[in-house]
């Protein structure tokens, strides 16, 4: 199982309720945005980015500014690791 460090980067995956574009964060690229409108009452983004721990609190901090209220932070890495 490969450990998790804080300057590794990682899958990460982050769910925040509505509907967010892309366009709005700039992280070259790296950051998807898809929005699930089947599996909760109200339209879910989940954005997927490999980041580090660093990159993660800068992300975390945007989110945070915009007034983008968190639903969940799950390293998937590490789940799809546990499983091995």
């Amino acid at each position: 199982m490969k450990k998790i460090t804080l300057d590794q980067p990682v899958i990460y995956e982050i769910k925040v309720p509505g509907i967010l574009n892309e366009n709005w964060f700039d992280w070259n690229g790296r950051l998807k945005i898809k929005v699930e409108r089947d599996l909760y009452p109200e339209p879910v983004s989940i954005l997927t980015i490999s980041i580090d721990q660093a990159e993660l609190h800068g992300l975390l901090g945007h989110l945070y500014a915009f007034g983008i209220p968190l639903i969940s932070v799950v390293c998937k890495e590490y789940f799809m690791n546990e499983k091995e």
